[in-house]
């Protein structure tokens, strides 16, 4: 009769790898259910702020104390960062009721958080920053700044995504990959303030609506076969 500890040896030897080849037929799925999605984020998010931009309420949602908050060009990276997240999904939910279960848990989000910029107009109150103090980072914060368009604050999506990603895929994989993946999420998560694309109450509530989102939306599919 194997001992405990080597019974954990070959349970571990077992364990599916975090990242693998999921082959070319489950790469098609996540392909169209991520061209689907994406041509929902964009009517949603798209049409929201299009429509916050006829209104003329605005609803205040930061204190004074948050236009001090630095900028740092350079976080810009951790903010682009996201979409390696994205792409990493369909190396490691392998399964097409994963994916499935996934990007409709981001569907759901999205719908969420159009709901909320239509109840909550908001606008930035950062001062551009000046070309000079961009530096090497010019290009790819001008990539981020026009992704992010204009009015659709509360909650961050770009949050959102980055904390449903983590527990997600957090879920397939070690400490050290867990530790890895919040970490990378925490960081995703304080650059939309440190580059002055979101308040600290639209990280708050993007992080909010990715725990509800799992909760309700991810596990139940997932599990449902």
């Amino acid at each position: 009769m194997p001992s405990p500890r080597s019974a954990v040896g070959e349970a571990a030897a077992r364990r599916d790898p975090f990242v693998a080849w999921p082959g070319w037929p489950h790469l098609r799925t996540t392909a169209l259910l991520s061209l689907a999605n994406t041509l929902w984020f964009l009517a949603v998010y798209g049409g929201m702020d299009a429509l916050t931009a006829r209104r003329s309420l605005r609803v205040p949602i930061h204190c004074a104390a948050e236009l001090r908050i630095p900028f740092i060009p350079a976080m810009t990276a951790f903010y682009m960062s996201l979409y390696l997240m994205f792409a990493l999904a369909p190396f490691v939910l392998r399964t097409r009721r994963e994916i499935r279960a996934f990007i409709l848990t981001l569907a759901v989000a999205i719908l969420c958080g159009g709901v909320g910029f239509l109840l909550i107009p908001a606008e930035l109150a950062f001062a551009p920053p000046r070309e000079a103090d961009l530096g090497a980072w010019a290009g790819l914060f001008h990539l981020a700044d026009t992704l992010n368009l204009t009015y659709n604050l509360v909650p961050s999506l770009h949050v959102t995504f980055a904390a449903v990603c983590a527990s997600v895929l957090g879920a397939h994989a070690s400490t050290a990959g867990k530790v890895l993946l919040w970490t990378w999420a925490v960081l995703i998560a304080a650059s939309t303030v440190l580059i002055h694309q979101h308040y600290l109450l639209d990280v708050a509530t993007g992080w909010m609506l990715a725990v509800v989102a799992v909760r309700f939306v991810y596990r139940r599919l997932a599990s449902n076969p």
